[in-house]
């Protein structure tokens, strides 16, 4: 299944001028909603549907609305009310009770695609903008995409009398993993599921090899020295060392000090981090980037797939700057009926 926008627009461009297409975006929410202002989805003529609105239960309708616009090849604005009895998200028992606002625009070469190609290549070479898109279904489709300017919340914005939906746009998390080793294999596969970017490096011929790294975009296998001269040094979001090699651990560590890395971890526990920071002639204190170590969320993983879990649980946390913390509160709870069990 592809929901990032990236993997949206990979799909759409080889086929935008076979079918007809309508992309549809949340312009507005109120209440507790699946998906929030600035969440995209795209529908064609064969009936095929890329990403989701809401959990699944939304979206069928709302091929049945976009069928509308490839008809008349003009915008079309609906709502979704899931706590009015009469609305059809209410009879589908949605379940989140609040109300959903999505605008369906028509993807038209005379609109130059709604920007989404140029968006798509801006994202494919790491960049970030605004997407602008009015909302509004009595006149001509408009966007614009700007490259300039950036701000974490999706908003509305009135100008000129018009209301404007202004959509913060960036790629996905590009995460490098060092170490190519077995239980490299369920991180690089649970990264790319989540539809991150995956670098893969490992200089040993034996690991990192591409038939246990299908999943993997690139794999490289140059000295660690060199890694600082890498086309996508300064773009890789996070790091995760698992090379379970005390020197090249430590050179990877020290490397990656004068990387942009929002999250960099290292596999092991704590007297084993102390090993590779001096081998790395580093200071914990004086870290640039500090580690993550032991790595990851404390899930009580033992096994690999568990392992990668709760890794890239604290990197997406890390890099959403959620805290990680149990939604419902109940997690202490949990943890303290362990002993009767």
């Amino acid at each position: 299944m592809a929901n990032n926008l990236k993997q949206l627009l990979d799909i759409w461009y080889p086929q935008r001028d076979s079918q007809l297409w309508v992309l549809a975006t949340v312009y507005k929410t109120q209440g507790p909603s699946y998906r929030k202002s600035g969440a995209m989805m795209l529908f064609n003529d064969l009936g095929q549907q890329y990403g989701l609105l809401s959990g699944g239960c939304l979206e069928a309708d709302i091929q049945r609305q976009a069928a509308k616009v490839m008809r008349s090849q003009q915008p079309l604005t609906v709502c979704y009310d899931g706590s009015d009895e009469d609305d059809i998200s209410f009879q589908l028992g949605i379940g989140c009770g609040g109300t959903v606002y999505i605008l369906l625009q028509p993807v038209q070469a005379a609109q130059n695609y709604l920007n989404l190609g140029e968006i798509r290549d801006h994202l494919a070479n790491h960049g970030q903008g605004q997407y602008w898109q009015l909302v509004d279904e009595n006149s001509c489709v408009q966007s614009h995409w700007h490259t300039s300017g950036y701000s974490d919340q999706p908003r509305l914005v009135q100008r000129d009398n018009q209301c404007w939906l202004v959509t913060n746009i960036k790629p996905q998390p590009h995460i490098l993993v060092l170490g190519g080793g077995v239980d490299a294999r369920p991180l690089v596969s649970m990264a790319k599921g989540l539809g991150w970017a995956v670098t893969l490096w490992d200089s040993r011929p034996a690991n990192a090899r591409r038939e246990y790294f299908m999943a993997a975009d690139t794999i490289l296998d140059c000295p660690i020295e060199d890694m600082i001269d890498q086309p996508g040094f300064q773009q890789w979001d996070a790091a995760v060392v698992m090379c379970h090699n005390l020197q090249m651990d430590a050179l990877a560590i020290k490397a990656l000090q004068t990387s942009q890395v929002a999250y960099l971890a290292l596999l092991g526990p704590l007297a084993r981090q102390q090993q590779v920071l001096e081998l790395a002639q580093l200071d914990a204190t004086d870290l640039r980037i500090p580690i993550a170590g032991p790595a990851g969320l404390d899930l009580g993983a033992e096994l690999p797939e568990g392992i990668a879990l709760s890794i890239l649980a604290e990197c997406h946390g890390v890099l959403q700057h959620a805290n990680g913390e149990s939604l419902s509160g109940a997690l202490t709870g949990f943890a303290d009926n362990r002993r009767f069990l």
